[in-house]
């Protein structure tokens, strides 16, 4: 091993506590100068190419996510163990199901724990209708019945939930005002969540899972604050084949405000299809999200479950459940006005 191989390798190597300091030399290394020097074939890679597996799209996450992401985890599971919902949290509630805004950094189960403690009828069972990534914030919904729980599992699989998102995203500017991503979704075992080619949905990945559907439309809310003007734009719709070359300007990189829109509910699917239109979200670092930006470092990423329109399980009527934007959309002045 050369020294300079082996000086990356301890510089990887770091382990780290909830409450470990870094130090700016640590962040001023960019992630994609650390791709390049640790540019090895991944599990799924080699395995694509010696047994004629399906071979993933997207790239593997940057050596520098493992151990930050480590930490994150680490510094969530704290703060779940502390939380507690308040009635403050609440932004739809009736006698079947209640829906709170999900804070940033906490998980599903922790909120879904702490939900009896604001309900006066113990007899609830409660159940979590859709779940949130730890770090993505806004509207998840809890029912207080089996039968009910049953019914929304079913309208989300059956696409009759209407979800939107907001994401705060760094990248090149979009060349499209509106578009629809459709592509494979998978990943080998012991391995990454990737973007496949559509072609690839249903067959067969190492470890015996299998590539789904997935699709997502994106709108441009706003690129470096300037709010998208455009109206009755068509949707630019990508079936995915091979890495994408078109999406994006190669001007410098934009503060580029997006509305997703998932059809299907994958696993990180808006996270994964951002990575691969070369707009990662903002703190992403797994997906390849700035890190750092404008000297600031970003804890996790800046997703936000905006709005869930539904017929109401019960009584059919339909709702529509929006919650507050969080402060990372209000405090960079990209979003707000502009919704």
């Amino acid at each position: 091993m050369s020294v300079s191989s082996l000086l990356l390798r301890n510089l990887f190597c770091v382990s780290f506590s909830a409450n470990t300091i870094f130090t700016k030399p640590y962040f001023a290394i960019s992630i994609k100068a650390m791709e390049a020097r640790h540019h090895l074939p991944t599990t799924e890679e080699t395995s694509a190419t010696k047994l004629d597996y399906p071979k993933p799209i997207s790239a593997p996450p940057p050596p520098i996510s493992k151990d930050i992401e480590l930490k994150r985890a680490m510094e969530a599971s704290s703060k779940s163990s502390l939380f507690n919902l308040t009635r403050d949290d609440v932004i739809y509630e009736d006698e079947w199901l209640m829906a709170v805004n999900k804070p940033k950094g906490v998980y599903c189960e922790a909120v879904l724990r702490s939900a009896p403690q604001i309900v006066l009828d113990s007899s609830n069972e409660f159940h979590l209708a859709n779940r949130l990534d730890r770090d993505t914030s806004g509207v998840m919904l809890i029912t207080k019945s089996h039968k009910v729980a049953a019914k929304l599992v079913k309208a989300f699989t059956e696409h009759k939930v209407r979800k939107s998102y907001i994401a705060l995203c760094i990248g090149k500017s979009p060349k499209w005002n509106k578009i629809t991503v459709k592509s494979g979704h998978g990943r080998s075992k012991h391995g990454a969540w990737r973007v496949y080619a559509a072609l690839d949905v249903g067959r067969v990945l190492p470890g015996g899972s299998v590539v789904r559907d997935m699709e997502t439309t994106f709108e441009v809310v706003s690129v470096n604050g300037i709010k998208n003007e455009s109206l009755e734009v068509e949707t630019v719709v990508v079936v995915v084949e091979g890495e994408d070359e078109l999406s994006c300007d190669r001007d410098n990189d934009c503060v580029v405000v997006v509305r997703a829109f998932p059809r299907s509910g994958r696993t990180h699917q808006i996270r994964l299809h951002c990575q691969y239109l070369g707009i990662p979200i903002r703190g992403d670092v797994k997906y390849h999200g700035m890190y750092e930006w404008s000297g600031r470092t970003f804890e996790g990423h800046e997703l936000h479950a905006e709005c869930l329109s539904l017929d109401h399980p019960i009584t059919d009527d339909p709702i529509v459940i929006r919650a507050p934007l969080p402060s990372w959309a209000t405090g960079d002045g990209t979003v707000n006005d502009l919704l």
